[in-house]
């Protein structure tokens, strides 16, 4: 039987056997990037790559990458959709393109070798066309090469097979993706691929990265024409098995028998989301990072799943903490193939149980209210879940759904100033489809990201040996930098730290890469602050004279005469034992 374990292992034997180096799953908080809250798709981490630089590990790449997606958090519960999931992929970096990748998803697809599907039973989809770019011929001719029958090759627009650009200009270009008929009958004349009754499946996207799109609104010719494709391990493994949903598969199963242990009142969607949830939880709290529940960026989505899966315990009738009990089961399940879990079980066990048991009382007094009012009333108006919010601490999304629940609509617009901030981050996260993500690449950016090497050189010097860089995140306006430190940091030391870091820049320090082994690296003195088993074979090494020596993937400037005056302007508390510097490039 294929198991999640026997996928992730054919495919990448597939790739390796195809000249491609297996990669590590990169952080789940993306690195540099303001523009997304989590990697939400196994391209993120690669953005920089896609764009032109080198790769350590050659041009063509694969792994086995761990995402978030929250844009689909109200359907969590249904067969597919998930907030935390595995996603297959592999990449030519101006390689290899259109007649290789397709080929290459058909053989592993039906090859007896690899996955062995029955090739009747597949059909794909190519891009339409439309007045911006000519329709798709060469893909859909290289899938009649190989054998699949015209009548089986569907075109469709721009919203169904097209990626990017991430945002407004860059890198985009049509995607053929392939489906495999579950046996299910057709719901109506027009159902094809891409309908939503459960009859054909999507089994594997290859994107075809060609065209720029420019300010003025066209379509150019990439000189890098780039390969991104994308299997589901979850969705794959169900379809395998012939499962009816993902939650069936061995990736869910003993997570869902812990929680129907300890319900009373068993319900197949909430036991659904309160497994979804905590396993995304247990994941975003493991990763080095550092990320914990709180009201801003991934903290605030963090402490949100953690109130969601509460709320739906309740549902099941689980009464007292429970939370703890289904973490460790995840931590159980996945802490071999995934040890940073292990690693950090005792703090990612005690942020769940902390904020469970602060969530619990707010619930508690929280729904009481709503049913009050509810009963009163027969709706909540927008007053009324101002009020929840403010005298209760109940989150919006939390009123909204409920009432939902009840059967009617929460008006929005009365409160939405007041709840803004709250909902902007939400919004944020719903990059999910990875329609924003691309990392700005700009001059000014680049310099604060060198300048990042810089500070984190500095507060190792005034500080200590201690200091390692919990992350960071780049804007154009202000690089912000966070770093392990047990307590506040004085004013005396932040003007140390800024002296050290301008007397760096004005001595015109060349900015040296260098590529090798990570091993070679840190032998060298060079910092990098990552478990070694997630390291791929070969690194970039960037050093500034005797003050700094990281392992990075860049970009950086030449040298630190380019980067202008640093300066301090706000340093703070981000959580137990991790201090937040934001500072600016005058």
């Amino acid at each position: 039987m294929w198991t999640a374990k026997k996928l992730v292992k054919a495919y990448l034997d597939f790739f390796r056997e195809k000249g491609h180096a297996i990669i590590p799953s990169a952080s789940l908080i993306p690195e540099h990037d303001p523009t997304v809250l989590f990697t939400a798709a196994g391209m993120h981490p690669l953005v920089p790559y896609l764009l032109g630089q080198p790769h350590p590990e050659g041009k063509r790449l694969a792994n086995n990458q761990k995402c978030i997606r929250t844009g689909d958090i109200d359907e969590v519960g249904d067969a597919s959709h998930l907030t935390f999931f595995f996603m297959l992929g592999n990449w030519s970096l101006g390689d290899y393109f259109k007649k290789e990748a397709i080929e290459w998803s058909y053989e592993f697809l039906t090859s007896k070798k690899w996955l062995g599907l029955d090739k009747n039973k597949i059909s794909v989809t190519c891009f339409k066309g439309d007045k911006d770019v000519s329709k798709d011929e060469e893909s859909a001719k290289i899938w009649e090469s190989i054998g699949i029958p015209k009548e089986l090759i569907y075109f469709l627009p721009k919203k169904d097979n097209w990626w990017g650009p991430a945002g407004k200009t860059g890198p985009c270009g049509p995607d053929t993706e392939m489906f495999y008929d579950t046996g299910k009958k057709k719901c109506g004349r027009d159902c094809k691929p891409g309908c939503n009754c459960g009859k054909y499946f999507e089994i594997w996207n290859d994107v075809f990265m060609q065209y720029n799109k420019t300010v003025a609104g066209k379509f150019e010719k990439l000189t890098q024409r780039n390969v991104d494709t994308g299997m589901g391990v979850e969705r794959t493994v169900a379809m395998l098995q012939g499962k009816g949903n993902v939650y069936e598969t061995e990736m869910f199963t003993l997570i869902m028998k812990k929680i129907n242990e300890v319900a009373k009142e068993p319900n197949e969607k909430s036991t659904r989301i309160v497994a979804d949830h905590l396993r995304a939880v247990v994941f975003v709290l493991a990763d080095e990072k550092g990320i914990v529940p709180s009201n801003v960026e991934q903290g605030y989505i963090l402490r949100r799943l953690i109130r969601r899966a509460v709320r739906h315990g309740r549902l099941l009738g689980i009464e007292g903490s429970f939370c703890k009990k289904i973490a460790k089961k995840v931590v159980e399940i996945y802490g071999d193939e995934w040890p940073e879990l292990k690693k950090n079980s005792v703090h990612l066990l005690k942020e769940i149980e902390a904020e469970e048991e602060k969530f619990a009382k707010v619930l508690g007094l929280g729904v009481k209210m709503f049913e009050k009012i509810f009963k009163k009333q027969g709706k909540i108006s927008a007053n009324d879940a101002f009020l929840l919010y403010q005298s209760y601490g109940f989150p919006l999304e939390m009123t909204v759904e409920i009432a939902k629940e009840k059967g009617f609509e929460v008006d929005k617009s009365a409160f939405e100033k007041e709840f803004e901030k709250h909902q902007s981050l939400s919004r944020k996260a719903t990059a999910g489809k990875f329609k924003s993500g691309l990392a700005d690449n700009s001059e000014i950016t680049v310099r604060m990201h060198t300048a990042t090497h810089l500070l984190h050189a500095a507060l190792r010097k005034v500080l200590g040996k201690h200091v390692q860089q919990k992350g960071s995140n780049i804007t154009p306006e202000r690089l912000r930098f966070d770093f392990v430190n047990p307590e506040k940091v004085s004013k005396e030391q932040l003007e140390e730290v800024e002296k050290i870091v301008n007397a760096a820049i004005k001595a015109k320090i060349p900015v040296e890469q260098k590529e090798e082994s990570l091993e070679e690296a840190k032998k060298e003195g060079a910092l990098a602050f990552f478990d070694a088993k997630y390291a791929p074979e070969k690194v970039y090494v960037y050093t500034i004279g005797n003050i700094s020596k990281e392992v990075c993937a860049g970009p950086h400037v030449k040298n630190t005469s380019e980067l202008g005056k640093f300066k301090i302007k706000k340093e703070e508390s981000v959580s137990a034992g991790v201090r937040r510097i934001k500072a600016v490039l005058e």
